[in-house]
């Protein structure tokens, strides 16, 4: 089987910095199993299936995929990064001539277009709802310990927790934390929760100025343990902080990149130029 696939490194300009993805293109069908069985291979955070609708479709002319993304382990709905990495790949690698491109995923269509040289991506928004510390109070103090919480929220299209700390904490307190995720597949395995978001409201002054707020994320449900940079987390969180601050335009950080947000919708604008590193008959 002889598959073109690329690992991108997503946020940076650099090799071997950012978030990197694998991305497959897909001339033909590919038997379900064989998708998880790349993925695994490939052993990143995720590995992205970029397919033709129709026979007559190219990865140079068409405008409209489909987009599938995989964990080492299994199928994810919604995969910011590895969508950045796809897209560049057929606007820069492959050298596709449309200026917006459309991809048809298990979150509904999504849109990746050219800005200068960038790539600006359209994410959707998902509510996260006021969660019962007492139910998720073992996950929590597997995770984080004592550490103090503000707010917890769920978002069910996602299956992700959102916990926000303690406004007494700041950005170094959160980018030291450690969070134990060795143990959290056991405390919470009921399928409710796939993500742990945990999240702080960004501060007026000193280092931290001029973001709104921070985040890390953790999904080893789903073999992710930590992942630096992930865009479907801020599908939450920019739902969630705009309504706390009463926002439409902010700034979030997570521990390698600054994201802007212009609702309604999430974007993910100024992301630099990609590296590439084509694999060769994989």
């Amino acid at each position: 089987m002889k598959l073109p696939i690329f690992i991108a490194d997503a946020f940076t300009a650099r090799a071997f910095r950012g978030n990197p993805a694998a991305v497959c293109l897909l001339e033909n069908k590919l038997d379900e199993d064989m998708h998880q069985k790349i993925a695994r291979e490939m052993n990143l955070s995720e590995t992205a299936f970029i397919r033709k609708l129709y026979p007559t479709d190219n990865f140079t002319e068409s405008s409209c995929f489909g987009l599938r993304w995989f964990t080492p382990v299994s199928e994810v709905p919604l995969c910011g990064h590895a969508t950045l990495a796809s897209a560049a790949v057929l606007f820069h690698k492959i050298k596709n001539v449309n200026s917006t491109l459309t991809f048809v995923t298990l979150s509904g269509e999504l849109k990746a277009r050219r800005a200068e040289d960038s790539i600006a991506l359209d994410l959707p928004l998902y509510p996260a709802h006021p969660q019962d510390f007492h139910e998720v109070e073992n996950l929590l103090k597997t995770a984080i310990g004592d550490t103090l919480v503000q707010d917890i929220r769920y978002s069910p299209d996602t299956q992700k927790l959102l916990v926000r700390l303690s406004d007494t904490y700041d950005r170094s307190f959160l980018e030291n934390l450690k969070v134990n995720t060795g143990n959290l597949l056991q405390v919470e395995n009921t399928g409710k929760v796939k993500g742990l978001i945990l999240t702080l409201k960004g501060e007026p002054g000193g280092q931290t100025q001029g973001f709104d707020f921070y985040s890390r994320y953790f999904a080893p449900w789903v073999g992710v343990a930590e992942d630096p940079v992930t865009g479907s987390a801020h599908t939450v969180l920019s739902s969630y902080w705009s309504q706390q601050l009463g926002k439409k335009e902010m700034r979030g950080r997570t521990s390698l990149f600054q994201f802007l947000f212009y609702l309604p919708s999430f974007k993910l604008v100024s992301v630099p130029s990609h590296m590439y590193y084509p694999l060769e008959n994989v």
